[in-house]
């Protein structure tokens, strides 16, 4: 008898021994013991929903599909209430006998005790989920963000026949970290976003942790001209790198039957590969995040992988983990030179505290990175946003035009399972175009300019000042009723020691970024910016330098619900953060500190 057949016998024969309790048409449950139940689906629906409780420790869900474990799953079931119901689909299961064998941590005095928890009430049989916004004061209005459940790093984007994809990391069983799949998104315009359905789900080399796409043009991983080969880390006990193809798009993936790709000694994850033309090759760059480094592989078919050189050792921020890797080519704007750009986000680390993106401007000839120096002959570590809340940082392949369009994280891993949603948590920063630059002190820097689709958004014009004095007196405009909108200022601080400009509500609640001419350097504080009590590391200031003509500087700031992006100098200074208004922002307010400002130009659009 095979071990499987084994398993599902003594569970029913345990089972026989209890008394079988019914928890709703079409779901059967028999409780083992204290910490184990089974849960017999005999109805035929879509979805089995079941309530989650997020204080609660994750129970192991073992689904047992004719007597075979088909897939393990965690979820914090419900013990003394439902903070809100996850779908499990029962769709690729139809047809077959479907159990459930739930080992909950919590321990019980008794086995009727246990069966007095809130999820076996409310678990229920449906053929719909309802995906309704019920958090309609943080979710964002036009950033990406899931449907429900836990989000965090991008993954695998890439451009084909008119659609950007975005795959995301994502726990469709709850809104923390767990269960990562890549869930997948599509947008024409980088604005309307499409959910699609799941792309990519664990199996036994374990969850699917982030990684690349690319378009495999000349058929090189043998799936045919043209296929879109992904690669990402299996994590189970350890981490290694698995490849999956897709010929339908990117919509559907064959996992490779021979994976793993590349098993290492040493951790190692999030690969990110392009093909180079020069050396006729594919490049792989993998975070060796303990060991603060990247590694840089070559390979003629994204299944043999040779080791060609490391990069960062001693280099950059060295405080935190390295990962999530990226590394690209560009032109230096107005110079008849190209450079590379090597994306390394670290956690913790960042310059406002916490998980960031750094990056390192330099050479690369297929196998080795060398980075520029400073006037001192020094790696300089610069940062691509200094605000809290932009991390995993990658850019989409196969852009249009040679465009390269990066989208990263809206989050901190400080708070990020803490703050203040459950049905979803976490979005996705607005796309920003990576231009290469030299600043006032001859450096190389990279700009992250707001990607031209988002002119789309604007409304209507709803402040619109061409000059204006500003002095210590407040100037105070309206912004529209729901808080969403763009802003863009331009000001002259010559003669002030500092430019304030103030979001506020009705309930005192305000952001304040300050532009100081002297030390250029543009300032976000949202200590007050409303519900910041759900961890210490929230409550910050936010700092970023400007690399622009002394005294003046161009903003251009987007609010949506919970968030505010600015962008200085067409994104040569960056900075994101979180907020959680407990009422929208509607008032503008700008002062200078000491002498007067000069506005040239101030402009509030609404957003569609």
């Amino acid at each position: 008898m095979k071990e499987a057949t084994k398993y599902l016998c003594a569970l029913l024969l345990a089972a026989a021994a209890t008394t079988a309790t019914a928890a709703g048409d079409g779901i059967v449950l028999s409780h083992l013991s204290t910490t184990n139940t089974l849960v017999r689906v005999t109805g035929k629906a879509h979805y089995l929903l079941l309530p989650v409780q997020e204080s609660i420790d994750d129970a192991r869900v073992n689904v047992l599909v004719d007597g075979k474990v088909a897939e393990t799953i965690f979820v914090r079931l419900a013990q003394s209430k439902a903070d809100f119901l996850v779908p499990f689909d029962l769709t690729p299961y139809r047809g077959h006998n479907v159990i459930l064998d739930v080992v909950t941590p919590q321990g019980r005095g008794s086995v009727r005790e246990a069966k007095s928890d809130v999820c076996w009430r409310d678990m229920q049989l449906s053929d719909s989920f309802d995906t309704a916004n019920r958090e309609a004061a943080y979710r964002p209005a036009y950033h990406h963000a899931p449907l429900y459940g836990w989000m965090n790093d991008p993954n695998g984007m890439f451009y084909k026949d008119g659609t950007w994809h975005l795959y995301y990391q994502h726990n469709p069983y709850g809104s923390k970290w767990q269960n990562m799949t890549w869930a997948h998104s599509t947008s024409t315009d980088l604005i309307h976003w499409k959910h699609e359905p799941i792309a990519i789900k664990p199996n036994g080399l374990g969850t699917v942790f982030s990684g690349s796409c690319a378009i495999d043009h000349n058929g090189s991983a043998g799936y045919g001209n043209d296929a879109v080969i992904a690669l990402y880390t299996s994590a189970g006990t350890s981490q290694m790198q698995s490849l999956a193809a897709s010929n339908d798009g990117g919509q559907t993936f064959n996992i490779y039957g021979a994976n793993p790709v590349c098993a290492l000694e040493s951790e190692a994850r999030d690969p990110n590969m392009f093909w180079n033309e020069r050396i006729g090759k594919w490049n792989i760059i993998l975070a060796h995040p303990l060991d603060y480094e990247m590694l840089i592989f070559s390979s003629p078919d994204l299944k043999e992988w040779t080791l060609e050189s490391k990069f960062g050792k001693g280099l950059g921020g060295q405080d935190g983990i390295w990962e999530c890797p990226d590394l690209f080519e560009l032109p230096v704007e107005d110079e008849n030179t190209r450079k590379w750009v090597l994306i390394s986000n670290i956690n913790p680390g960042g310059p406002a505290g916490g998980s960031a993106t750094q990056y390192f401007i330099g050479d690369f000839d297929g196998k080795t990175f060398t980075p520029d120096t400073d006037k001192d002959g020094n790696v300089p570590t610069k940062w691509m946003d200094y605000g809290k809340d932009n991390y995993a940082s990658v850019s989409f392949s196969d852009g249009p035009a040679g465009r390269r369009t990066i989208i990263g994280w809206m989050s901190n891993w400080q708070y990020a399972p803490e703050v203040p949603t459950q049905q979803f948590r976490s979005a996705n920063t607005l796309p920003r175009d990576m231009k290469l630059f030299r600043g006032a002190d001859g450096e190389i820097y990279l700009a992250s300019e707001p990607a031209a689709e988002l002119l789309a958004l604007r409304d209507k014009l709803t402040v619109n000042v061409k000059k204006s004095s500003i002095g210590k007196n407040v100037v105070r405009h309206s912004l529209p009723k729901n808080g969403l909108c763009e802003i863009l200022l331009d000001v002259d601080a010559r003669k002030a020691t500092k430019f304030i400009l103030t979001l506020s509500n009705a309930a005192g609640e305000k952001v304040e970024m300050t532009y100081d001419p002297k030390a250029n350097t543009l300032a976000m504080d949202r200590t007050k910016s409303g519900i910041t009590d759900f961890s210490r590391d929230f409550p910050a200031v936010t700092v970023a330098p400007t690399l622009g003509t002394a005294g003046k500087v161009a903003m251009r700031i987007f609010v949506d619900r919970s968030s505010i992006e600015l962008f200085g100098d067409g994104g040569h200074s960056v900075m994101t953060n979180l907020v959680f208004p407990t009422k929208p922002y509607t008032t503008l307010s700008v002062s200078a500190e000491v002498g007067k400002a000069r506005v040239t130009n101030l402009k509030v659009y609404s957003i569609k």
